[in-house]
C-alpha cells in the first residue's frame, strides 16, 4: 500500500510501466530522439536499460577526454623577465617588471621581483627569458628557463 502511495504522489509519465504497449514505449523515448537531433547528446549515448522496475533509458556521460579542451586546465604559470645573473652553474637570476595602479593615487608603479630560475640554455647578463613554473630544484629555485626571447646586444 505505501507502495501505490508513492506513486501516487510521484507521477513517472515519462518512464513506461510493465505491460505498456508498444505505442507508449515509443513515445517516452522521442525525448531522448529530439536531444539527438539538437545536439544536447550524442547519437547512441542514449540506450535502453532493464530494470527492477521495468525498461527505463540511460544516457552514457562523454569521457573526460573528448570534453577536455585542447590546453589542459591548470597550466603552469609563465613569465618573461631579463636576467640579472649568470654567476652560478645552470642557475640566472630573473628579474620581471609588472605595473600596478596604486590604490589610493591611482598612477602606475613599476614593481620587481626577482626569481632564481634552472638554464640549460646558457642565458647571460641581459638576455629577456620566457621562464615557467616547474618543481623545487633547490631551497629557492623553482622556475625553468624555457626559451632566450632576446640575446643582450
Amino acid at each position: 500500500m505505501e507502495e501505490n502511495k508513492k506513486e501516487d504522489f510521484f507521477p513517472q509519465d515519462d518512464m513506461p510501466v510493465e505491460g505498456a504497449t508498444e505505442e507508449e514505449a515509443a513515445r517516452s523515448s522521442e525525448p531522448l530522439e529530439e536531444l539527438a537531433a539538437e545536439g544536447a547528446i550524442e547519437e547512441g549515448a542514449a540506450e535502453e536499460v532493464e530494470t527492477a522496475e521495468g525498461p527505463a533509458v540511460a544516457v552514457a556521460e562523454a569521457s573526460s577526454d573528448e570534453s577536455a579542451p585542447a590546453e589542459r586546465k591548470n597550466r603552469r604559470m609563465e613569465k618573461i623577465g631579463r636576467v640579472t645573473s649568470d654567476k652560478m652553474q645552470k642557475t640566472v637570476v630573473v628579474r620581471v617588471e609588472r605595473q600596478v595602479q596604486h590604490p589610493k593615487y591611482r598612477r602606475y608603479i613599476r614593481r620587481r621581483s626577482k626569481f632564481m630560475a634552472h638554464d640549460e640554455l646558457g642565458a647571460r647578463i641581459g638576455d629577456t627569458v620566457r621562464i615557467v613554473e616547474t618543481r623545487p630544484m633547490s631551497a629557492r629555485k623553482r622556475w625553468r628557463v624555457t626559451e632566450i626571447i632576446q640575446r643582450a646586444r
